[in-house]
């Protein structure tokens, strides 16, 4: 993920996270960021745009710059997102969230990308206790949209096949892909694990849910000046509420069908006339239907 601020104060942050949630290792949303990195830059590639970054890992302190949330959501009926998956490290170490679209096929954020995934389906709760209706899975592909670019963000998409086809259920199933653009003043509902608060760091029980409105393309490029393209729609509010870091990858559900993904956005997020930037599906449905059929 595209991290701001001191290069190596993540890790620091990511200690505290570790200690506090009792697990072993610190979790990134992607391998871009070492401390042997210069400042990385915003989503323009510019180092001026230090606001800016992707919203994966869910289990770093602020200490750089970072936040991870659902921004005042609410929790998420039991069965209300079905096809929500969460990317982990370890049974239950998550670091990014993202969306079933296909029984043996999710979508995901390019910049959550890792070479050994995890995935649990079938999830209210971030407790490792089972709960009744999970399901887990081996991600034994990761396939990102060729066009993918860091820092920028542009083409931020994923494909993970499974290594087994899922048991359709109350508890998982899949959803269908938006081939219509968002229009603006769309309500639509975002979903994630990400942390509650910003700065401090407070992880929910359950699924977070959030409306947002899909916002016209003039004022997303007003927002975001020179980082906007068509691959990407801004949604959100003026009331601080918002995605964030720990919801990467996680669904943007806008009459029933899928519509986005959770890409990036400024920090601390919520923060008026900053609206959090999603994936524009539509613009990828072919490229998604190809992909699944060549690798099945």
């Amino acid at each position: 993920m595209a991290t701001t601020g001191r290069p190596c104060m993540w890790m620091v942050g990511a200690l505290i996270a570790a200690l506090t949630l009792r697990v072993t290792e610190p979790v990134l949303a992607n391998d871009f960021v070492s401390c042997n990195n210069s400042p990385a830059m915003g989503a323009s590639g510019s180092t001026q745009d230090f606001g800016a970054e992707a919203r994966g890992d869910t289990q770093r302190d602020n200490s750089s710059s970072s936040s991870s949330r659902i921004v005042n959501g609410t929790d998420c009926e039991r069965l209300a997102q079905p096809w929500q998956a969460s990317l982990l490290l370890n049974p239950n170490q998550l670091y990014c969230g993202a969306v079933l679209v296909h029984p043996q096929w999710l979508l995901t954020a390019a910049h959550c990308r890792k070479k050994f995934v995890k995935i649990r389906l079938g999830r209210h709760s971030l407790s490792p206790i089972y709960e009744q209706g999970q399901q887990m899975f081996q991600g034994v592909a990761t396939i990102p949209h060729p066009d993918y670019s860091h820092p920028a963000h542009s083409n931020d998409l994923m494909l993970i096949k499974l290594n087994r086809r899922v048991r359709e259920t109350q508890y998982v199933k899949p959803i269908n892909i938006s081939s219509r653009c968002p229009a603006a003043g769309t309500s639509c509902l975002v979903s994630g694990w990400g942390t509650t608060s910003s700065p401090q760091v407070n992880f929910p029980k359950v699924l977070q849910c959030l409306n947002i409105t899909v916002l016209s393309r003039e004022k997303c490029r007003e927002a975001y000046p020179g980082q906007i393209n068509d691959t990407m729609f801004c949604a959100g509010d003026e009331a601080g509420r918002d995605s964030c870091q720990g919801d990467s990858g996680g669904p943007v559900v806008c009459d029933t069908t899928l519509q986005g993904i959770v890409s990036w956005g400024d920090f601390p997020c919520g923060k008026p006339n900053k609206p959090g930037v999603y994936t524009n599906l539509c613009k990828f449905t072919k490229w998604i239907q190809d992909t699944i059929k060549a690798n099945s």
